[in-house]
């Protein structure tokens, strides 16, 4: 189990349902031509789970003084697991996924495509060891990483298998990829901000630069607020013109997203305690989790509900 705990495996097992949904639950039940084979694909997940559970090694040996002021009960390096054991996992993490990643992208006959995989580890890498001084930076490193498991999918799935007589409806395709990779993008983003109001105190004490240190948690937390408001206008305009007809992914989408959004927007405005950010960092995870059912709700809602 500690080692499921370095590796953060929750996430990892979010990262991989979501890019699961993805093709299963959405791009295969769109009529469009898709280039890897199961296995293929099933080596895509591997990889982008094995550099990013490389990211979250890495976080954790830096982390380990701030940690153990923000979260003692979780600190596993240096209690159950040696540091020198933690940079192997994390080299030999990090050269799985960029291995297979290398693999893939002479597959598709795009070696250029491990650039890609080379890139989110380095950016890792950085984050862990100096991005955590600068404000904002470190906040969009993370969110970008989700959005990239999205976008990894269409580029090795759709991208290589467009030619003139499909493009309209690859690019349709990806189009739609790149929305879902957006709206992760800005949820997770606030996450992370509301995640440094949690973690306000063992930052501090650990000289990492974070919104609520330069500004103050109680001008971070309205800022958060009025940022709230933008996957929820995001979400409501994309219903409005794409969605409006797919009744159940419409409903699935008002109660099970917006109805979280609101809640959090709402509670942020007030919210003052550790304890009250941690449940509203909960919050804004489920609302990623039923995002990343809803691309499978929209995929089967277009493909057998369609008005």
């Amino acid at each position: 189990m500690k080692y499921l705990n370095l590796i953060r495996y929750k996430n990892l097992i979010m990262i991989a349902l979501m890019q699961l949904i993805v093709l299963y639950g959405f791009l295969n039940l769109q009529y469009i031509e898709l280039f890897l084979e199961d296995w293929q694909f099933l080596l895509l997940v591997l990889a982008t789970v094995s550099i990013a559970a490389g990211g979250y090694i890495i976080n954790n040996i830096i982390d380990q003084g701030t940690d153990l002021e923000n979260k003692p009960q979780d600190v596993v390096i240096g209690k159950a697991i040696p540091e020198s054991l933690a940079y192997n996992l994390y080299f030999l993490c990090t050269v799985t996924g960029v291995g297979i990643g290398f693999y893939l992208s002479n597959a598709i006959n795009k070696p250029g495509f491990v650039t890609a995989f080379i890139l989110v580890a380095a950016m890792l890498y950085i984050y862990a060891t100096n991005f955590k001084q600068i404000i904002i930076i470190k906040n969009i490193i993370v969110a970008l990483l989700l959005s990239f498991s999205i976008l990894i999918v269409g580029l090795f799935e759709i991208f290589p298998a467009t030619h003139p007589g499909n493009q309209v409806r690859m690019s349709a395709a990806f189009s739609i990829l790149f929305d879902f990779a957006t709206i992760a993008f800005i949820i997770n983003f606030i996450r992370e901000i509301v995640k440094d109001i949690e973690d306000v105190n063992g930052d501090y004490n650990s000289g990492i630069q974070t919104l609520p240190i330069a500004f103050g948690v109680s001008r971070t937390s309205k800022l958060v607020f009025g940022l709230s408001f933008i996957p929820v206008l995001c979400i409501l305009y994309y219903i409005y013109n794409y969605l409006f007809q797919l009744q159940y992914a419409m409903f699935y989408l008002l109660g099970f997203v917006i109805g979280p959004l609101l809640y959090f927007t709402i509670k942020i405005w007030s919210a003052k305690s550790k304890e009250e950010f941690h449940h509203l960092s909960r919050v804004l995870k489920l609302v990623i989790f039923f995002g990343i059912i809803a691309i499978g709700v929209i995929g089967l809602n277009i493909k057998y509900y369609a008005a």
